[in-house]
């Protein structure tokens, strides 16, 4: 490996995976984190990736929230 580097002939570059995903501001309950966070632990993902790759498998196969509203 060499001492010094020289960056100076680098051409700057965009990120290509800036426009993949959009940051937003979500609410979710305290059960909802800490079931995610515990997954995640046990499959050494970022709770946050998990979350987003397990609504991401919802859209693929639209699956569609049940909801048992009590009367």
């Amino acid at each position: 490996m060499k001492k010094e580097y020289d960056f100076s002939k680098m051409k700057a570059m965009k990120n290509p995976y800036a426009s993949k995903k959009k940051a937003i501001g979500i609410n979710l309950s305290h059960e909802v984190i800490d079931y995610f966070k515990k997954l995640s632990d046990e499959m050494g993902i970022p709770y946050q990736t998990l979350i987003d790759l397990y609504l991401l498998d919802c859209v693929k196969s639209k699956k569609k929230p049940k909801f048992n509203w009590a009367a």
